[in-house]
């Protein structure tokens, strides 16, 4: 359970969901207490997985606690856009099965309360930059590395992309020298960075990565990946943090491997030292509920 608080006094239940490829993570989160109760659903067939998301939340009705609004952070394509009539919905892409599956009005017609939704990254910045490792920024990236990739960016006072979102997943990195025979596991472009640096990708080319030992090559390999999409960021945005989440980022010398990569990448042109370098590039402050506190914060702008 992650704690966080705003203050004292009574808050409003809110029900959460952060809609992963693998796992839809449901929720009951309140300020100052955090996540009061959860549940992981695993992600299959649209009716299978959201009816058993649906049952959490009315068993857990029926114990007294009942949510006032819902926020869900889904895996994308997906329609973000509030004056769209398919607002809510997730889009043709990899998970073909889920094409046109209104998130908001299955959740909002079975419930009866407002629902906001937004791609899995932007709850996860928002909840990172309003609690976690990317308080006080002006300007900040969250970056998945999970059975796909997708980040969010934030600068200006809100997300960019508005009003629709970024597919930063797929841009284009150069291939590691050791690593020049795999096609990658993009669906539409192959080798685009989700199709070689997914947990997937790894996976299909060098196996489970837990067995995996610290000074395999297939580390390497992912962190020059994800080094390079540090460096976009860096240059495109000039974040003062990037935040990399998801589950690949759970092996704990991945980080290391990502600032090393990033600075020999650099080339000292940004003139960031390796403190500064530490300070631009971490992990999520929230750890594995960035996701769903991300959902909490999008129900708490409707509440």
């Amino acid at each position: 359970m992650t704690r966080v608080s705003d203050g004292a006094g009574a808050q409003p239940i809110l029900a959460t969901i952060d809609a992963g490829g693998t796992t839809f993570k449901c929720g009951l989160f309140q300020e100052g207490r955090g996540i009061i109760a959860s549940a992981r659903i695993p992600t299959t067939r649209p009716d299978e997985t959201l009816k058993g998301c649906l049952k959490f939340f009315r068993d857990q009705a029926e114990k007294g606690i009942k949510p006032g609004a819902m926020g869900i952070a889904s895996f994308g394509p997906l329609d973000v856009d509030p004056n769209s009539d398919s607002y809510g919905t997730i889009l043709a892409g990899p998970k073909s099965l889920w094409a046109g599956t209104n998130l908001k009005v299955y959740f909002e017609t079975a419930m009866s309360i407002p629902v906001a939704v937004d791609t899995d990254v932007n709850g996860a910045l928002l909840a990172e930059l309003k609690w976690g490792a990317a308080q006080g920024s002006d300007s900040a990236a969250y970056v998945t590395i999970g059975t796909g990739i997708g980040a969010g960016l934030y600068c200006n006072g809100d997300l960019i992309g508005k009003p629709s979102h970024p597919e930063f997943g797929h841009i284009q990195v150069k291939r590691h020298e050791a690593d020049k025979d795999f096609k990658g596991l993009c669906s539409i472009h192959g080798d685009c960075l989700e199709g070689l640096a997914s947990a997937n990708a790894l996976t299909e080319r060098f196996g489970n990565p837990i067995e995996l030992p610290e000074d395999h090559m297939g580390w390497e390999a992912e962190a020059y990946y994800l080094a390079q999409a540090c460096i976009a960021l860096s240059l495109a945005l000039r974040p003062e943090r990037i935040v990399l989440g998801g589950g690949l980022m759970l092996a704990p010398h991945l980080i290391g491997k990502v600032r090393e990569q990033y600075k020999n990448l650099a080339n000292n042109y940004l003139g960031q030292s390796e403190a500064d370098i530490a300070d631009l590039i971490v992990t999520p402050g929230l750890g594995d509920d960035a996701g769903l506190l991300g959902g909490a914060y999008l129900a708490g702008t409707i509440s």
